[in-house]
C-alpha cells in the first residue's frame, strides 16, 4: 500500500495546477473528520503555503498534491472505507508536512 500511495503522491504532484487549489479551497473544510481532525494543523499549515505568494512553486505543488490526495475520492484506500479509508491520507499529509517543514515554519 505505501508504494501505491508515493505513485499517486507522485503523479498528484507533478500534474499540481492552480486550479487544483480552488478545489481544494472548496472541499478541504468537509475533511475535518475522523483521524484528520487529529492532524488538522498540519492540514492547514500546508493550506497556507499554497494561499503564501511568497513561496516557491515546487513546494507549493507538493503540498497541493498531499492536499488534493486528501480530498480526492481515488487514493489508495478509498475514504468511504471507516477509519482506515482516512489513514493512508493521515499518512500523506504527514510526508509532506514533513518534507516541508522548513518551508512551514518559515514566515
Amino acid at each position: 500500500m505505501a508504494k501505491e500511495v508515493k505513485e499517486l503522491l507522485d503523479r498528484y504532484h507533478e500534474d499540481a495546477s492552480e486550479q487544483d487549489a480552488e478545489d481544494i479551497r472548496a472541499d478541504l473544510p468537509g475533511m475535518n473528520r475522523g483521524p484528520i481532525a487529529d492532524i488538522w494543523d498540519k492540514v492547514t499549515a500546508l493550506w497556507n503555503l499554497i494561499a503564501d505568494p511568497r513561496k516557491g512553486w515546487a513546494s507549493k505543488a507538493l503540498a497541493i498534491a498531499a492536499l488534493v490526495y486528501l480530498i480526492s475520492p481515488i487514493d489508495a484506500v478509498p475514504d468511504f472505507i471507516p477509519v482506515l479509508g482516512l489513514l493512508d491520507d493521515v499518512g500523506v499529509i504527514l510526508s509532506a508536512a514533513a518534507s516541508l517543514a522548513s518551508e512551514l515554519r518559515d514566515d
